[in-house]
C-alpha cells in the first residue's frame, strides 16, 4: 500500500474512535512519525495530506524542517541540554520535556528567539523502568514551575504504554487523562494542559478513546503493510 492509501486508513481509524468517544475527528491530531524515512517519502505524505511530522533526532528535525518549513514538526525523541538550540525555532511541540534542568536552557533559547516554546510533560504512568519521564506525583511540581518561564507553555501531558498489553495500555492512557483533569484547575497562565499525546500505531485507537488529542504513528502511515488496530 502506498502512503497515502495508508494515511487515509489511519484517518477512517482515527475518526472512528473519535466518535467512540463523543468527540469529533477534527479534535484528533495526527503525528506522522518520519524518524525512518527520507525526504522523498515526506514529500509524498505531504502530498497525501499530512500536516504533522514528528522527529526524535535533532539532526532528522534540523534537514526535513529545513526542506519542508511549511508543515509542522514535532519533536518526540529524548532531549539533549546541547541539541535544545537546535529544537528551538524548529519544532512546533516539543513532546518529551522529562528533566526540570532543561526548562532553564528552553528559556534561554526562547527568548533569545523572540518566541514562546510549546511543551508536552512526559510522564512515565506505567511505572517501566524502561520508561522515561516524570513519576505522576512529580507533575504538579514541575508545572509550579512554569511560572518562572515566561517564554515556555505547559502545553499538556505525553505518556507512552507498554506494549503488547491490552489491559497495562488503557491504564496507563486513562491514568494520564485522569492526571491531567485533575491537574488543570489548579493552574493558569502558561499551563493551559489542553493536549495528551499517547497513542502509537499499535495502540492509538485506545489512545483517542481513553481521550487523546494526538497520536504519533509512523509504521502504519509509512510501512508497506498497514498496521490494523
Amino acid at each position: 500500500m502506498s502512503i497515502a492509501e495508508n494515511f487515509a486508513q489511519v484517518r477512517q481509524q482515527v475518526a472512528e474512535a473519535a466518535r467512540r468517544s463523543g468527540r469529533a475527528p477534527e479534535d484528533i491530531t495526527i503525528v506522522a512519525v518520519s524518524k525512518t524515512v527520507g525526504l522523498e517519502q515526506v514529500e509524498e505524505a505531504i502530498a497525501a495530506g499530512v500536516t504533522d511530522f514528528g522527529e526524535n533526532r535533532p539532526d532528522q528535525l534540523m534537514e526535513k524542517h529545513d526542506a519542508f518549513p511549511e508543515v509542522r514538526w514535532h519533536f518526540i525523541g529524548n532531549i539533549q541540554s546541547r541539541r535544545i538550540k537546535d529544537i528551538v525555532g524548529r519544532a512546533t511541540l516539543v513532546h518529551s520535556l522529562d528533566r526540570v534542568e532543561h526548562l532553564e536552557r528552553f528559556e534561554q533559547r526562547a527568548a533569545a528567539a523572540g518566541i514562546v516554546v510549546p511543551l508536552l510533560i512526559e510522564v512515565n504512568v506505567s511505572g517501566e523502568a524502561s520508561k522515561s519521564g516524570f513519576t505522576p506525583a512529580e507533575v504538579a511540581s514541575v508545572l509550579d514551575g512554569f511560572g518562572n518561564y515566561p517564554h515556555l507553555r505547559a502545553h499538556g501531558l505525553m505518556t507512552m504504554a507498554p506494549q503488547g498489553m491490552p489491559d497495562a495500555i488503557r491504564r496507563s492512557f486513562s491514568g494520564l487523562r485522569e492526571l491531567r483533569d485533575a491537574l488543570r484547575p489548579r493552574f493558569g497562565g502558561n499551563v493551559s494542559l489542553d493536549e495528551l499525546s499517547m497513542g502509537m500505531s499499535e495502540d492509538f485507537a485506545v489512545g483517542i478513546e481513553e481521550g487523546a488529542t494526538i497520536v504519533r504513528i509512523g509504521r502504519s502511515i509509512f510501512s508497506e503493510g498497514f498496521i490494523s488496530v
